[in-house]
């Protein structure tokens, strides 16, 4: 593989688009995964073990929650981000033990520091719109890359899309890099999206945007 996204979702849309029980999403954007690009579940006898990671605990709750399953022991989630991705990440020396995948992924959350840059960008949740350009204009100069944005299609008798997902693309020495696709680079992401019947993909540059602070 070439590039890692980081993956941030924000929970309201993630509740939004799916029928499980979820509980006051939290109102921060919150990790989804770190993800090789190209490659899924490359060593299937790597068997997910919470033990490893119980000293992220308090941080994984925090901000790896699984916004499906509000309660407090759901290890699923990360279980299946580990067996599907992080044994693929694990080609790389700083990624190639569970602590050091989960760990390094909550490091470059904080090193990112999606919430705050779109706070102080005055791109909060709310209930009118945002340009799309407007959102991406801020990350970018905030960040100096082009993140991979994704949203929600509006729904019949609606005008505008609703965010959902914002990744970040690293090389494998972990710098940020822009994440559009190189020539021939295949986008293996779609497929990870899919919650219950509707899923995520790019934002339009052209719809209004909605950035809602909670589930309708």
């Amino acid at each position: 593989w070439k590039k890692l996204y980081l993956a941030h979702h924000w929970p309201v849309t993630v509740c939004k688009m799916s029928d499980h029980d979820c509980q006051d999403p939290p109102e921060y954007w919150t990790i989804h995964g770190l993800w090789p690009d190209k490659t899924e579940e490359c060593n299937r006898t790597w068997h997910f073990n919470v033990t490893e990671i119980k000293d992220l605990m308090s941080d994984m709750r925090r901000y790896w929650p699984d916004v499906l399953h509000s309660s407090l022991n759901r290890t699923q989630f990360w279980k299946h981000e580990w067996e599907k991705h992080g044994t693929c990440a694990a080609t790389l020396p700083v990624l190639n033990s569970q602590k050091k995948y989960f760990g390094k992924a909550l490091e470059l959350y904080q090193h990112i520091d999606l919430n705050s840059c779109l706070l102080k960008a005055g791109i909060k949740p709310s209930s009118s719109y945002y340009q799309m350009t407007a959102i991406k204009e801020a990350l970018t100069r905030f960040y100096g890359v082009t993140p991979k944005i994704q949203c929600l299609p509006p729904e019949e008798g609606e005008k505008a899309q609703t965010i959902g997902q914002i990744e970040f693309c690293f090389t494998k020495e972990l710098q940020l890099r822009n994440c559009t696709a190189l020539k021939g680079d295949s986008d293996p992401m779609q497929a990870d999206l899919k919650l219950g019947t509707e899923e995520l993909s790019v934002c339009s540059d052209t719809l209004p945007t909605y950035y809602p602070s909670q589930v309708q």
